[in-house]
């Protein structure tokens, strides 16, 4: 298998296991527990998401904490500036008294810029299972520089997919509908479009692949036929072999106690989880050791 590496990020459509979070009647105590944890005793908090995106996966917090008068300033933290211009306008009519102070940046960069003078206790959202698109080592190494930035005080919640029927993951992967091959295959048409490829797509197959030991689930491009692709702004040709794979993403799958041990590795103890209805997924909350 050859790893080929060009320099553009794909983002991928946030399509959510949160079985039916919005509409379950227990996620209503879930959601106070939260503001319980985040918010105790009344008391002011930064509330701080990295990659918000839309804000789909937080916008049932921020209605139940502006619900609960909750006193608290919401930190959106994204690489795109457009997505967070359109999250803004999107929030500003829907929660017209949520106080939002977008961060166009990268997520340690960010934190950074945030006014260190406050005393107000941080509330880390990394939602979404993205975390999972981290190798065991990159998440160790991700956790622990957030673990330096924060204080005994603070929170962090990451979302974690978990393992579950071998079968339903692949399934996910390989879907009817083709949503993770066409987000695979986007990323060629990207490279044509703003690097000037000339990728033909229908000379790919999209191929998943899920390991239960090891809980990683790894999708792949095979390249069907002996081919060179040629990127105009590297000035470089890249040639592939029949059926050579080009790596894509991983998504990494856990169980209770590989997240305990992930975040035990970075300074971290398990506060508090909350699961979905069938156990696919939990929303694990951390405080530092």
């Amino acid at each position: 298998m050859l790893y080929k590496a060009f320099p553009i990020q794909n983002r991928k459509p946030k399509i959510q296991n949160w079985c039916h979070f919005r509409k379950s009647p227990e996620i209503i105590p879930k959601k106070t527990l939260i503001l319980n944890i985040f918010g105790q005793g009344g008391k002011p908090f930064q509330l701080i998401e990295f990659g918000a995106g839309d804000g789909l996966k937080t916008k049932v917090l921020l209605k139940h904490f502006l619900k609960r008068n909750a006193r608290f300033k919401y930190y959106p933290i994204d690489i795109s500036n457009n997505v967070l211009e359109e999250l803004s306008e999107d929030l500003s009519q829907n929660f017209p008294s949520l106080v939002v102070e977008p961060l166009n940046n990268e997520y340690f960069k960010a934190l950074d810029k945030l006014d260190h003078s406050s005393e107000d206790r941080k509330a880390i959202l990394f939602l979404g299972s993205n975390i999972g698109n981290f190798t065991e080592d990159q998440a160790v190494s991700f956790l622990s520089q957030l673990a330096e930035k924060l204080s005994p005080q603070d929170y962090l919640m990451v979302g974690f997919d978990l393992k579950k029927d071998p079968e339903t993951i692949l399934n996910a992967y390989h879907d009817p509908h083709g949503i993770t091959k066409a987000f695979n295959l986007n990323l060629l048409e990207r490279i044509n479009d703003e690097l000037g490829g000339n990728f033909d797509t229908t000379n790919f197959k999209h191929w998943p692949i899920y390991n239960p030991l090891t809980g990683a689930t790894k999708s792949f491009l095979i390249s069907m036929k002996s081919q060179e692709v040629f990127i105009e702004s590297l000035k470089q040709n890249f040639s592939f072999e029949a059926w050579e794979a080009i790596d894509m993403e991983i998504s990494q799958k856990y169980d209770l106690e590989a997240i305990k041990n992930l975040g035990a590795r970075a300074g971290f103890e398990v506060a508090k989880q909350f699961f979905d209805c069938k156990h696919y997924f939990v929303n694990t909350i951390f405080r530092l050791i």
